[in-house]
């Protein structure tokens, strides 16, 4: 049987959501961490190697290596966390641990998935290990090549990247466009969703019944930071306040102070019903997507996000970033608004046009569901995944 060595940030959803992908398959399928020593709970039926592992889900079926998969009592976990922290300063520490993971197992392949971390620790790890490295697969995520390509002490190292592994799955034509640009000669394969599949009948089940131009939530992303507007957003919605009170505006993910600062400023100081809203489960976040009329995303760099995917799949209206890939996905002012992430004005009259034109609310919530369902649902995902690890695995076979 194939046996697949995933380099990931193995915390992450999107890592989970993806190495699902491959669940009854048969294969041997592995995992060792590129950021945090931790496992998200929906990584289900891998080997994980690294050290100081800890689960956050009894029921994983997870096969620890070189691991201690305990629960360990609060003052030790205090003081455990600690020294996870100081590993992860050590990157010469991960080096040493992931080329030691290599020439152990031997996998057939190596999936990397995301370049920060993930891609220049394997470029590393094959520095030293040399001609017995196995075939490499990469995956971009959303700010890869297209944010830190535009920085002098990233741009060498993106090329190296790329000129490094033999496979490159592209999640959008922006992807491809990219690589090209950076280098790539090699093979591209099927473009993908990066983060996986979704169940798309699964998801629609979370709509409020009726049209969904009498919905009364907005959904804003709360994220603010180097690559984040949610402060901008969060102004033009200041903008529209004349037309917002029957609206209930849920700002979600919004970690920093001032993103939870500003948002109670504008609730004392406008008639805005407007709230930070606690971290929540994803079934919770798709209940509120479904009950969404519109939602909003800035960002000066991003990929194909959760956000928009699941604003087109929920039937809720997307009002996403020009330096986003949704422009290959929805048609500004038919199906979606694109956005200038730093330019409140520009927000301000996006959101005014998906308040004011409830038949374009309508009519797009079924365009971009019908899209999604072609685009990212599982049965035609799935199959695509399989195919694209059979043929590359073909390949070796015939070498």
């Amino acid at each position: 049987m194939p046996k697949i060595l995933f380099i990931a940030m193995t915390e992450s959803i999107h890592t989970a959501r993806w190495i699902n992908e491959l669940q009854n398959t048969g294969w041997d399928i592995h995992v060792f961490p590129s950021a945090m020593w931790k496992i998200h709970p929906g990584l289900k039926n891998v080997t994980a190697h690294g050290f100081g592992f800890i689960p956050d889900d009894a029921n994983n079926t997870i096969t620890f290596s070189g691991t201690i998969p305990i629960t360990l009592s609060e003052n030790f976990n205090k003081l455990y966390s600690l020294f996870r922290q100081n590993q992860e300063r050590t990157n010469d520490y991960r080096l040493k641990k992931l080329i030691h993971v290599i020439n152990k197992i031997k996998p057939d392949i190596i999936h990397t998935l995301e370049m920060q971390h993930a891609g220049y620790l394997t470029l590393d790890a094959k520095k030293i290990i040399g001609k017995s490295f196995p075939p490499w697969i990469y995956t971009p995520w959303g700010n890869d090549i297209y944010f830190f390509g535009r920085f002098q002490n990233h741009k060498q190292r993106i090329k190296d990247v790329l000129s490094s592994c033999n496979y490159y799955i592209p999640k959008s034509d922006r992807d491809i466009k990219l690589a090209k640009d950076f280098g790539f000669k090699k093979e591209i394969l099927t473009k993908l969703p990066g983060n996986g599949s979704i169940d798309i009948n699964k998801y629609k089940s979370y709509w409020k019944t009726g049209n969904c131009s009498e919905r009364k939530i907005i959904m804003v992303k709360g994220y603010q930071g180097p690559m984040n507007r949610a402060l901008v957003a969060l102004h033009a919605l200041e903008l529209c306040s004349d037309i917002l009170e029957d609206y209930t505006i849920l700002v979600y993910s919004a970690i920093t102070e001032d993103v939870k600062f500003k948002v109670n400023l504008i609730s004392n100081n406008t008639n805005l019903n407007i709230t930070v809203i606690p971290t929540k489960s994803h079934e919770e976040m798709l209940n509120l997507y479904g009950q969404s009329r519109i939602s909003i995303s800035a960002n000066i760099s991003d990929g194909v996000s959760n956000s928009l995917i699941e604003s087109m799949v929920m039937g809720t209206f997307p009002i996403e970033s020009d330096a986003s890939c949704a422009n290959e996905f929805i048609i500004h002012k038919q199906t979606g608004c694109i956005i200038s992430p730093e330019d409140p004005e520009n927000i301000a009259e996006a959101i005014r046009f998906a308040l004011k034109n409830d038949i374009i609310i309508n009519q797009s919530a079924e365009t971009n569901f019908n899209i999604a369902k072609k685009t990212f649902d599982t049965s035609v995902i799935n199959p695509k995944i399989l195919q694209l690890y059979k043929g590359v695995f073909d390949i070796i076979c015939q070498n």
